[in-house]
């Protein structure tokens, strides 16, 4: 049952310590101590400085996948500039569409790292090298990029809406799911400090003043106490931003090497420059998508590791926003709808597919406000932006180390969900030992060796003459939440699992009545459609 230390001694004089003490923690299927819940928002003024927070914290992934990509394709600043505007624009809608129509819970649906590696193939695809117009390349790039995620979304949409995806998730056990969704944060720590030390001089005072402000100040200043701890990224990140500013005015980076200044300086993005004052993206902007069989194979197999991955993130995001576990048929409608996300993804031409923001799943839990209103703002604020180019590329052109001292504290948040779940587990089971230890070791190892390979090769420890298939087998090794998931999901369910004894220590019966959507009177509360719609597509 219920990990958790006892109380520790009672007073002096070797009292015996009272037996409440000695109790562990009582479990509990819904997180206590949230301020505001799925379905309570918070007044308007402050929903909108939260929506206004998440926009802000999305914005990091947004941003610096296309500015990794757009200059491989052969894209100038322009490109670069439209591109975070199209990204954000289908970021938006994919929001609302998962928060009205999917799972329903304050999810931000961004930009997505597992589609980066088959894009990079699509780039280095032999039919575009010897093309010699950059901005002609980057065109023809983008639409084969295109071509390969509309026919990747249709996996997940398959998956999803078919219900097949509910049948694997209802024997996921609170065992199997702590090393996915531990892993969904806690994986992407080469996204955390090794991105913030880029620039540490901006970095590390962002991470400092966060924790400052987020941690101690609400118990030091007891009158501002929900202010502080609510709005800690819009208190932290201007006055790092200032701080940056000054450096690059005053001149400190001008002698520094181009890395460092591209890292560090506030002018460097190009972003403002190559942004339109007002543009709204539309579908083909980019032409016609073109298509070729292997690579929307490479892309399917992205899709299928952020499938998984969002699997983990939204059970996180069910977790910080104090509702029960998600019922497997509301999690499969939700993975069918963001199938749909990563068709907008291919026809508005993002460049990139869409999971589900593990950031804004930790901003969640910064705030404890998991109020859907504050996500559908947010919304409004990618839309809004998006289409106002130049006043976007102002939010845009934020160093990215502070977006990485962000990281630090929420991934770190995200991945302690999946460490929450132990609670319905026996820890004191070797079953448990092994599944919970094994899979999150291998889910490290596995794709710090992949890595590791590519790094120095130059190509995946897969590598045979068929490109695509390569692609398909390091995309998923190379994801450590798919690999942890896989592994514990697999051993969990054939490891002596009809034992009655096991079935206790996996915490498999706590989860029984969320296995459907009727057992459990809350699940209409936190998951039913908008507009009656529950009548024309029941959840079963």
């Amino acid at each position: 049952m219920a990990g958790g230390g006892g109380g520790g001694g009672g007073g002096g004089g070797g009292a015996a310590p009272k037996h409440d003490d000695l109790t562990p923690h009582p479990v509990k299927d819904q997180l206590p101590g949230v301020s505001y819940c799925i379905t309570s928002p918070p007044p308007w003024p402050e929903a909108v400085l939260l929506g206004f927070q998440h926009y802000l914290v999305m914005l990091g992934t947004t941003v610096i996948i296309p500015t990794a990509l757009v200059p491989q394709m052969g894209g100038n600043n322009e490109d670069k500039a439209v591109v975070i505007q199209t990204l954000l624009f289908v970021a938006g809608i994919n929001t609302l569409l998962q928060s009205f129509f999917g799972t329903r819970l304050p999810a931000v649906i961004g930009g997505s790292y597992t589609f980066v590696l088959p894009t990079i193939s699509i780039i280095l695809a032999g039919r575009y090298a010897n093309e010699p117009n950059p901005h002609t390349k980057f065109l023809r790039i983008m639409r084969g990029t295109q071509g390969a995620l509309i026919v990747a979304s249709a996996l997940q949409i398959i998956v999803g809406f078919s219900g097949l995806w509910r049948n694997v998730a209802r024997y996921l056990s609170p065992l199997s799911a702590a090393p996915l969704v531990a892993l969904v944060g806690f994986g992407l720590y080469e996204l955390g400090f090794p991105s913030v030390a880029k620039c540490v001089e901006i970095g590390l005072p962002e991470l400092i003043l966060l924790v400052i402000f987020a941690m101690y100040l609400p118990h030091t200043v007891n009158m501002l106490k929900s202010i502080f701890d609510r709005f800690a990224v819009l208190f932290t990140i201007p006055i790092v931003w200032l701080y940056a500013y000054l450096l690059t005015v005053g001149g400190a980076y001008r002698n520094a090497p181009p890395k460092t200044q591209f890292h560090c300086r506030t002018d460097r993005s190009g972003l403002i420059g190559g942004a339109p004052w007002i543009r709204v993206p539309y579908p083909f902007q980019w032409g016609a998508p073109t298509f070729d069989a292997g690579e929307a194979f490479a892309m399917m197999a992205a899709s299928f590791v952020a499938l998984v991955e969002s699997t983990g993130a939204f059970i996180a995001v069910s977790r910080y926003a104090s509702a029960t576990p998600i019922p497997p048929s509301v999690l499969s409608r939700g993975i069918g709808w963001q199938g749909i996300g990563i068709l907008l993804d291919g026809l508005f031409g993002t460049g990139n597919g869409s999971s589900v923001s593990v950031e804004n799943a930790g901003l969640l839990a910064l705030t404890r406000v998991g109020s859907r209103r504050v996500v559908q703002i947010s919304a409004g604020f990618m839309i809004f932006f998006s289409i106002l180019g130049k006043f976007g590329a102002v939010f845009a052109s934020i160093p990215a180390p502070i977006f990485a001292a962000l990281y630090c504290v929420f991934f770190a948040y995200a991945g302690s969900a999946g460490l929450g779940f132990l609670q319905f587990c026996n820890l004191n089971s070797f079953r448990t030992k092994f599944i919970l230890g094994f899979s999150i070791f291998m889910g490290l190892s596995v794709p710090q060796y992949f890595n590791e390979y590519t790094s120095v090769a130059g190509y995946g420890p897969v590598h045979t003459h068929s490109r695509w298939f390569n692609d398909i087998v390091n995309v998923i090794f190379s994801s450590k939440a798919f690999v942890a998931g896989f592994l514990a999901y697999l051993l969990d369910n054939t490891l002596h699992r009809h034992e009655n004894s096991v079935r206790k220590d996996r915490g498999y019966h706590w989860w029984d009545k969320f296995r459907s959507y009727r057992t459990d009177t809350r699940s209409e509360e936190f998951y039913s459609l908008p507009f009656n719609l529950n009548k024309f597509f029941p959840s079963v």
